[in-house]
Order: structure tokens, then C-alpha cells, then sequence
């Protein structure tokens, strides 16, 4: 019996994220029970971004799951042989629309034309948004001659705060929470007949270039396993906080508040 290649649309969001996050993972060693007991992140340093990454990728494709019946999302379609991919492509009645996620949660976000700023820091997702649209289109016409232009949007999860002062000319700039709204809002530019011819180019594997490097198994089982390690370290170490916080307060109580400080500041400078 011959087994049918998987289609674009069984990918699941934040799929090659988490591949790399995973890959980078393999080579850890086992965590000792000390560090398990004290709440150590199982992460290593370079996979941090990797998984935030990877939850910011997830909550976008969670909100795209609820597009109404006319709209298809597919997540992580490969786009070139260095690794690199599209978080989302989704196609119904507005168009085709490239969505880039970015995990900034709890950062100032300020954007004017094709300045975005993290923070104070100038990074360049406008121009990287763009180039990915551009490069689908690309990708979409070489089977579909005359599609319209691929538009791009720029997800963002839980900002501290989002400013536009000039909207960008080419790009959509939301919250995690607002590309349903936006998508749905689109005007009409396509026929259910050609959302559904779309739909049909984009589920095919042959129109995307080859993925770099092989599939990891069961690679959504291992992450959840790996975000359940995670937030249990997390509370962890919340745990111990608190129980320090409440031994800091005794022994204010028992030698004083200056002396507390001094122990403080001694504790922190070797915990450094």
C-alpha cells in the first residue's frame, strides 16, 4: 500500500519552530533532581527564544482556528532551504495574507512607516514582513499566473503597549487577539471558487520548496511535554520566592530591618 504524502495543511502552527527548539534540546543532559527541586528551567540559554517563539506561534494559530467558514490557515510552510518558513498564510474572501508573529509580551511597541521599534530597539519586521509576502506571491504564481498580490501582517503577543504614528504602507500591524477581526473585515477580493483554487495550491507540497531538515517525531507531543516542564520549574522557583520572602519578614522581626538588608544584599550578591 502506498502512503499518501502529508499535505501543507496537516502542519500544525509553530511546527518548525519547535523542531529547532527541539533539536537544540536533544542535546542537554538530563536534569538533576536538585535542579528539578529548585525550579531550574529544563531550557538552555539558546533555546529561551525558541520556545517563547513557539508560544507566540501557537496563540496566533489557536486565533486563526476560529476564522469563519470561507477562510483556510496553514502554518509553518517552508519558504527557502536555510530553515526558513512562514508562520501563517491564510486564504478566503479578503486575499492571501502572510502573518509574522513576534512574542514582545510586556514591550513597548512603536511604529512609524517602516520603523519598528522593541523597547527603543529598531528591528527590521516591516521590511522582513513585506519580503515574505512577496516571496509567496512569487511562490502562488508560478502555478496560479495573474493571483492577486499577498498581503502581510505583523502579529503581536500581549505588548505592554502598541503605537502606531504612521501606519505602514504594505503591512498590518495587530495584536495576537486582532487578526481574526482584521482578516474578516477585509474587502471582498475573491469568489469562493478561487479561494477554494487557492486553497488547492497552497495544501500542495510540491509548490514549496523542500524543508531543510527532516521531520521530528512526535514533535507537538515532546514540546507539550517539555511546556509542562517549564511552567512546573516556573512555579518552582515562584514557590521558593515566596518562601524567602516569608523568612526575609521573620527575620526582619527577630533582628531588624537594617541588618535584614545586610543579609538581603549578601544573599543576592552570592545568588549573583
Amino acid at each position: 500500500m502506498t502512503l499518501s504524502a502529508p499535505t501543507m495543511g496537516e502542519r500544525f502552527a509553530a511546527q518548525s519552530v519547535i523542531e529547532e527548539l527541539l533539536r537544540q534540546q536533544d542535546g542537554r543532559p538530563v536534569q538533576s533532581a536538585f535542579a528539578r527541586l529548585f525550579g531550574v528551567s529544563p531550557l538552555g540559554t539558546d533555546s529561551v527564544s525558541w520556545y517563547l517563539g513557539a508560544l507566540g506561534e501557537l496563540e496566533v494559530g489557536r486565533v486563526l482556528a476560529t476564522l469563519t467558514p470561507g477562510w483556510h490557515a496553514y502554518h509553518a510552510l517552508p519558504i527557502g532551504t536555510s530553515g526558513t518558513d512562514i508562520d501563517h498564510l491564510v486564504v478566503g474572501p479578503g486575499g492571501i495574507v502572510t502573518i509574522n508573529t513576534k512574542n514582545h509580551r510586556g514591550k513597548t511597541i512603536w511604529v512609524a512607516g517602516t520603523t519598528f521599534m522593541v523597547s527603543g530597539h529598531k528591528v527590521p519586521y516591516i521590511r522582513n514582513a513585506a519580503y515574505e509576502a512577496d516571496r509567496v506571491a512569487k511562490l502562488l504564481q508560478k502555478r496560479m499566473p495573474g493571483l492577486s498580490p499577498v498581503l502581510a501582517a505583523v502579529a503581536l503577543i500581549s505588548p505592554k503597549s502598541l503605537t502606531i504614528k504612521i501606519r505602514p504602507a504594505r503591512v498590518k500591524v495587530v495584536t495576537s487577539v486582532r487578526p481574526r477581526r482584521w482578516l474578516v473585515k477585509l474587502p471582498v477580493v475573491l469568489s469562493p471558487t478561487a479561494v477554494v483554487a487557492v486553497a488547492t495550491v497552497i495544501d500542495e507540497p510540491a509548490t514549496w520548496p523542500p524543508q531543510a531538515l527532516p521531520p521530528v517525531e512526535n514533535a507537538r507531543g515532546r514540546f507539550d511535554a517539555l511546556d509542562r516542564q517549564v511552567r512546573s520549574a516556573r512555579k518552582r522557583r515562584i514557590g521558593w520566592a515566596g518562601a524567602l520572602g516569608v523568612c526575609l519578614v521573620v527575620v526582619t522581626l527577630v533582628v531588624g530591618p537594617h541588618l535584614a538588608t545586610a543579609i538581603t544584599a549578601f544573599i543576592s550578591a552570592v545568588a549573583s
